[in-house]
């Protein structure tokens, strides 16, 4: 009886063992362990790219969880991921990537953070005072992409290939070849030219180099003599005071000269030059009354004889004109006083003598006309001379003045 009872002992005993084993191989195979806890992440995907349940999920290259459901949608496939353990802290921005590695394209998701977390985290991933704006937290969504895919590496290679076996591509690969080779020609030209004209550079250079130079030793020059003249104003600084303050002397002695002067150019404008000047005047105004009246009255050439007449009266006022020059000159010694004294006097001594020659002429015109008509009654046939019995200067002067220009000139005669 006792024996029985251990026998269906050990047999309950073993199924109950093998229902533990059993049940421990399916939690292994489902990769549920008792005891450790995680956090569940949703990221979406515009494809999987060969991801399936289980597909391993890596954080900066560690295995941290995998994947434990995927849910295709209209706009993309939801991958629902478990990370472990609970504890582990996971920045808010990173990028994740399905990657795949291998021969035979084993696919894993990778989680790789952008920044650093520096913020001190009190709540926990599976908390419900988990901030969001930090780190994940469970059930938190993130978006990733296809990162490296074999499929899209064999599609990129197909399309390369298919390119790179049309004829019109190797047609111009071979063009672009040959293009590549004349623009080596080419530039292998042009690095000789370059090599010339480096030669003349360096020429130029050494030119420059020597001006350069030149200049050098011009600017060190220039230094010394700013030195030296420097020196030279700093010697005689003395001296140079000394010559501004005869400057300033010769300048005030200067000054009381000519205030000493303005006197005398006072007394000379108001003494007998103004009374000369005056009469100098009144003679100029009587002279061009009696010169408009012998210009109407005269059209005959000029005579030698009143022409001397002329020159003696102009001798006479010239003497006059140097008497009242010396007598200028004892009164002021201003050279430029003189010199505009003289100019006007002399410009109305001419004016002065031009009337009197024009009276003279008249005077000789009255005398000569009863000549002229004498020889123009005698004579038979008309003279070409210069006085004619047809224009009788008796007809244009007035019969007094005649009368007194032939009385004068008859007494001049006797």
């Amino acid at each position: 009886m006792r024996s029985r009872t251990v026998r269906e002992g050990s047999v309950g005993l073993l199924l109950l063992l093998g229902l533990g084993l059993f049940a421990g191989l399916i939690l292994w195979l489902r990769g549920i362990s008792v005891g450790n806890r995680s956090y569940k992440v949703i990221i979406d995907f515009a494809n999987v790219a060969g991801m399936e349940v289980g597909t391993a999920v890596r954080y900066r290259g560690v295995v941290v969880g995998k994947i434990t459901k995927t849910r295709p949608g209209p706009n993309g496939v939801e991958v629902e991921v478990e990370i472990s353990p609970a504890d582990l802290l996971i920045p808010k921005d990173v990028t994740v990537e399905s990657n795949q590695s291998g021969l035979l394209g084993s696919t894993s998701i990778d989680i790789t953070p952008l920044k650093q977390l520096t913020a001190a985290v009190d709540a926990k991933p599976l908390d419900t005072k988990c901030n969001t704006d930090i780190i994940i937290c469970n059930k938190s969504r993130l978006a990733g992409r296809v990162g490296v895919s074999v499929d899209e590496l064999i599609r990129s290679s197909m399309t390369f290939a298919n390119a790179y076996s049309n004829p019109a591509f190797v047609a111009d690969v071979q063009a672009v070849t040959k293009n590549s080779a004349q623009a080596a020609a080419e530039i292998a030209a042009l690095s000789r030219e370059f090599k010339g004209v480096a030669v003349v550079v360096k020429q130029q250079v050494s030119t420059l180099s020597a001006s350069s130079r030149n200049v050098d030793r011009t600017v060190t020059k220039l230094g010394l003599t700013a030195d030296q003249v420097n020196s030279l104003l700093a010697t005689n600084r003395s001296n140079l005071v000394g010559t501004l303050g005869n400057i300033n002397v010769i300048t005030a002695q200067l000054r009381t000269t000519v205030a000493n002067l303005n006197p005398v150019v006072s007394q000379v404008q108001q003494g007998q030059l103004i009374q000369n000047l005056e009469t100098l005047s009144a003679n100029a105004a009587q002279a061009s009354a009696n010169l408009r009246d012998v210009s109407n009255a005269l059209n005959s050439p000029s005579n030698l004889t009143v022409l001397q007449q002329t020159l003696d009266s102009a001798r006479v006022t010239f003497q006059n004109v140097q008497k009242i020059t010396s007598d200028l000159d004892e009164l002021t010694g201003d050279p430029d006083f003189r010199t505009n004294v003289r100019k006007l006097v002399n410009g109305l001594s001419g004016l002065v003598s031009s009337s009197q020659q024009l009276q003279q002429q008249a005077q000789l015109a009255q005398i000569l006309t009863p000549i002229a008509e004498t020889a123009a009654a005698k004579s038979t046939q008309p003279s070409s001379g210069s006085f004619s019995a047809a224009n009788p200067l008796s007809q244009i002067v007035p019969k007094k003045t005649a009368e007194s220009m032939e009385s004068k000139g008859v007494g001049g005669r006797e």
